[in-house]
């Protein structure tokens, strides 16, 4: 069963006071930003008791007038399966949640409602109080909140779903990636969003942060891990390529039994996964054969 102990809140590793990092498990992390305005929680985690553990870690930080508002960075069971805790008719505290508006319409499609029937039947005391609370507030494009002091700059980074946001504090040089960037991979959504996703890493790159906190990279506040994906795509790309102009790779995608040999590009050779246990190096093994049959079926249709 789980514990109020599930959420913790990470020590200050150099980054600006100003941001709170929370642990759920080895599983994600989420993130409050104590503006003179506002606190924004950026993710409610995975449900409500996880939820109210953030709203408890930052019920100080409200006196004084501070506004509480949420940010959804997109639609993925780990990142608002708490919302119920702010909006709704069970909410402890009626609060504006945004998001992209296709975060709104995947939270009702039936995908969402079959994922969290599976974990209600595999994790029953973990789930079982989720209810799938949509976005209040949805937006198209690029949104800025004005905290007073610091400004976020929530920006539309599609590839790892469609509507996925990154955030981006200008005033403190601090880039918050959500699932665009991670550590070793970010996860592929299919070969027709693979553009978008390297095309995001573009965008990420570009804006130059000083300090980017990840939403699966415990511990890391480098922008090094943006270049590392960015590396891990093209490389990629040089090895599908190689391997369709070698012709070994077979016409159905789905008969390759072991891609890491394939394209003699292992998991252990991408920078980080070394360091990944059991469960995470079983999680990103599949990240990245999926990812290396989205690039051959991406090249193949386009070339």
């Amino acid at each position: 069963m789980q514990s109020s102990f599930d959420v913790i809140q990470v020590m200050n590793g150099g980054w600006d006071e100003r941001i709170l990092v929370f642990q759920y498990q080895q599983i994600v992390t989420s993130f409050a930003v104590i503006c003179e305005r506002y606190v924004i929680l950026l993710d409610t985690l995975v449900n409500p008791q996880s939820a109210r553990a953030l709203l408890g870690a930052v019920h100080e930080s409200l006196n004084g007038g501070r506004q509480l508002l949420v940010v959804n960075t997109h639609a993925d069971w780990d990142h608002c399966w708490g919302n119920a805790v702010f909006a709704g008719p069970d909410a402890i505290q009626q609060v504006p949640i945004i998001a992209h508006r296709r975060c709104r319409e995947r939270l009702f499609a039936p995908e969402a409602a079959t994922t969290l029937t599976e974990k209600q039947q595999h994790e029953p005391e973990l789930y079982k109080d989720v209810k799938i609370v949509p976005p209040t507030v949805t937006f198209e494009g690029t949104l800025t909140i004005d905290g007073g002091d610091l400004q976020l700059e929530l920006i539309p980074t599609p590839g790892h779903t469609s509507d996925h946001l990154s955030v981006y504090i200008p005033q403190i040089a601090t880039l918050l990636p959500g699932d665009a960037a991670e550590q070793p991979l970010p996860f592929v959504d299919t070969p027709a969003t693979l553009p978008q996703l390297r095309a995001s890493l573009g965008h990420l790159k570009a804006l130059n942060a000083e300090t980017a906190l990840y939403c699966h990279a415990i511990g890391e506040r480098s922008p090094s891990i943006i270049d590392a994906n960015i590396a891990y795509f093209d490389t990629l790309e040089q090895r599908c390529r190689h391997a369709l102009t070698a012709k070994i790779v077979p016409r159905d995608l789905e008969e390759i039994a072991d891609i890491e040999e394939l394209l003699d590009y292992q998991l252990a050779d991408i920078p980080g996964a070394g360091a990944l246990d059991v469960e995470a190096t079983t999680f990103y093994r599949e990240a990245h054969h999926q990812a290396a049959l989205a690039m051959l079926s991406y090249l193949r249709a386009t070339t």
